[in-house]
């Protein structure tokens, strides 16, 4: 299913976006930008999921819808495919961002220059109630409330579903 939002935004409904999965003990609570333009992303999207399934890293907690927008920055590519998925982690910040480093290059992520086409990106939006800037993370994500790619599948998760 999908809706379409306007011209250049649509959001789609799979069976695992959006989804509510178990409840978690571990200790943080991370909230995941999702993203992609190389391939066929909602199949990368659904074996990501898997893959977070099986990690003892991780725990899924919920998806939101996938949203079909224009890139940003550099134009001249096709269009990406973002959502979001919350987590539950044990894994302290540094740690975490090793972990979803090391799923992007499982994914054949490729960083060539800023904005560049990518088969996978993971960004962390928010850590749990941590506030952090360092060379290599910035949390919450220094760009999040400026992205449609981030705001709209966020409102869906927090159940305010008008555009």
């Amino acid at each position: 299913m999908k809706k379409i939002l306007n011209d250049s935004l649509t959001l789609y409904f799979f069976k695992n976006f959006p989804r509510t999965f178990q409840k978690s003990n571990k200790r943080f609570q991370v909230t995941l930008g999702i993203g992609g333009n190389i391939g066929d992303t909602c199949r990368i999207f659904e074996k990501l999921l898997v893959l977070f399934q099986r990690s003892k890293f991780v725990d899924l907690v919920a998806t939101a819808p996938i949203l079909k927008n224009p890139p940003f920055g550099y134009k001249d590519q096709n269009d990406f495919y973002n959502s979001i998925i919350i987590v539950r982690t044990n894994l302290y910040p540094k740690s975490f961002l090793d972990f979803i480093l090391r799923v992007e290059k499982r994914f054949k992520r490729k960083r060539s220059f800023k904005d560049a086409p990518r088969s996978l990106d993971l960004d962390i939006i928010f850590f749990d109630y941590f506030s952090m800037k360092t060379k290599d993370l910035t949390v919450p994500h220094p760009k999040w409330s400026e992205r449609q790619s981030v705001i709209i599948p966020l409102r869906y998760l927090y159940g305010i579903k008008n555009f």
